[in-house]
């Protein structure tokens, strides 16, 4: 399958993977300059490219890198994105700083990473009841023990 990938910026890097099993393509900071994230805040960071998916069965979505994330305590702000099949401008990658320290994200720094999944598609019929099962209603912890 192919994804087709515009850079909107210069350098502005192409999606990639780090290695032959890796599930996501790191994203790249396009920027012209270090951009700081101040602790508790979020800054929208620039990717330089757009990206168009093979169809609408298909959707990208952008999850934290486990390395900064768990290090570091930076992550997507809105936990996952999504880029719906039909969006063509840049994607931006809305970083969080969950740390006690400012972090600086610089030019070129692999910032999150984009996973290409299967998206179904439904009809949607409203019904007064639904069909049950041995779990019902059972919430949050209902199958602890």
């Amino acid at each position: 399958m192919l994804l087709q990938i515009k850079r909107l910026r210069p350098g502005a890097a192409l999606p990639r993977t780090a290695t032959a099993g890796s599930a996501g393509y790191d994203l790249t900071a396009c920027t012209e300059q270090p951009v700081e994230i101040p602790p508790g805040e979020t800054r929208s960071i620039p990717t330089g490219i757009a990206i168009a998916l093979p169809s609408p069965e298909w959707g990208a979505f952008i999850f934290a890198r486990s390395g900064l994330g768990v290090k570091k305590g930076i992550v997507p702000g809105n936990c996952v994105g999504v880029i719906d099949s039909d969006y063509r401008g840049e994607i931006l990658v809305g970083l969080h700083n969950h740390s006690r320290e400012p972090y600086t994200v610089l030019p070129g720094d692999r910032i999150a990473q984009m996973v290409l999944l299967p998206v179904g598609r439904f009809d949607i019929e409203e019904r007064e009841e639904l069909d049950g099962t041995a779990r019902g209603e059972g919430g949050f912890g209902s199958t602890s023990r």
